[in-house]
């Protein structure tokens, strides 16, 4: 971890590109934070000078980060809330790195940017990143209203899908200027490299058959991702197909219910719960098909982009981004959320393992044509030059396409 000293004797000779700050809340397990280190990891370093900074001290994360694309890499180690020695700190690190533009990867982080700046002796150009639509509670619906003054004051706002922007439009949430920026995933990572006995034998640690129809989920064991949703209709399908088998890739707080749930559906033998993983490839590979379930927060998921990318059909509620995702029929179904007929309805219809293939290979393909990490980098570069080259225009992106059907 650099000093701040150090940091302006490094800025001092390093100042021929515009300095890049990316900024997280955290760099612990999630779709944000995960899209904050492919960020770091995809940009061109020749272009600008990179440096993450993460707001609390949860690391778990960067392990993923390419180490020579970063500049520095930093904890604020804030306290909970919006921490006042936090803040001071963050204004130095902008100010000794010679920061021109900070990328704020949800409201919270841009709060911090926006707070930090006071501090600040010059002014660089914000980006927020925005991956949520749907918002829950009254702390939510709170905190969302802190959030939207604060986007309101970034020079650009980043949505990630475009039916998220036209969710958010409509209901007030305006900044400077507003562009679309899909995620993005590594598809060389993501590209299936196991065989079929690799496959049985993890299947068989889990206790699942070759032949057994594998339904997963890779998503935190929270509440909002509506786990118990998908319970459901496995227990409705094991009436029918008695080789209907779960697999739970992921842990949370959530897990003490999900397990009492299995038991009380009578699923003990056919549903297991892997507990975190760092690498969860192979345990997708492993899988017939994924569901995402969610209720909310799903907006342009990098879970669904990942199994697609791995060849799986996918089953996802009809929520954010998800029909610039799916393609139903194609590489997979649409749902709205909570609808449990649906949801298991789609899924008898993936347990012929032919129409399997075909949609996964669909979604593999889609995945490459148009959702790598290589096209995100592309966009947000264009961007961040836009707004450190004042002849860049700065009119309104247009919208983008939406899948062919």
């Amino acid at each position: 971890m650099m000093n701040p000293a150090a940091d302006r004797a490094h800025a001092s000779v390093t100042k021929t590109r515009p300095g890049v700050l990316v900024l997280v809340s955290t760099l612990s397990f999630g779709g944000a934070e995960k899209h904050a280190v492919s960020l770091v990891n995809s940009l061109d370093a020749s272009q600008f000078r990179l440096l993450l900074c993460h707001i609390k001290s949860a690391d778990t994360l960067l392990r993923e980060l390419d180490r020579s694309q970063a500049e520095a890499v930093f904890t604020l180690a804030a306290a909970k809330g919006i921490d006042p020695s936090a803040v001071r700190s963050l204004a130095e690190r902008i100010d000794s790195n010679d920061i021109d533009v900070i990328v704020g990867t949800n409201g919270f982080s841009v709060i911090y940017a926006l707070a930090a700046m006071a501090f600040c002796s010059k002014r660089p150009k914000v980006i927020g990143v925005f991956h949520t639509t749907l918002v829950g509670g009254f702390k939510s619906r709170l905190r969302m209203l802190l959030h939207k003054r604060a986007f309101k004051r970034c020079d650009l706002l980043v949505y990630v899908s475009e039916a998220q922007r036209r969710w958010w439009e409509a209901r007030g949430l305006r900044a400077r200027r507003e562009t679309v920026i899909q995620n993005g995933i590594n598809v060389e990572r993501f590209t299936s490299r196991s065989s079929i006995e690799d496959r049985r034998a993890l299947r068989a640690t889990l206790g699942f058959g070759a032949q057994d129809y594998v339904v997963g989920i890779c998503a935190a064991l929270r509440r909002e991702k509506a786990h118990i949703d998908l319970l459901q209709a496995i227990s409705r399908l094991r009436t029918m197909d008695a080789s209907v088998k779960l697999m739970i890739i992921g842990d949370g707080q959530e897990r003490s219910s999900i397990e009492k749930n299995i038991q009380a559906l009578g699923l003990e033998n056919c549903a297991v719960i892997t507990g975190y993983r760092q690498d969860v490839r192979p345990f997708i590979e492993a899988c017939d098909v994924m569901v995402l379930c969610s209720h909310a927060v799903e907006t342009f998921s990098i879970a669904a982009l990942e199994a697609m990318a791995l060849g799986k059909p996918l089953v996802l509620t009809r929520i954010g981004g998800a029909e610039e995702q799916v393609i139903p029929g194609k590489n997979g179904f649409l749902y709205e959320p909570g609808d449990i007929d649906a949801l298991t309805g789609h899924l008898r219809e993936l347990a012929d393992p032919e129409r399997r293939n075909q949609m996964g290979a669909r979604g593999a393909q889609l995945v490459r044509e148009r959702f790598t990490v290589e096209k995100m980098a592309q966009a947000f570069a264009q961007e961040i030059a836009g707004l450190t080259t004042p002849s860049v225009s700065t009119a309104r992106s247009m919208p983008m396409p939406r899948l062919a059907k």
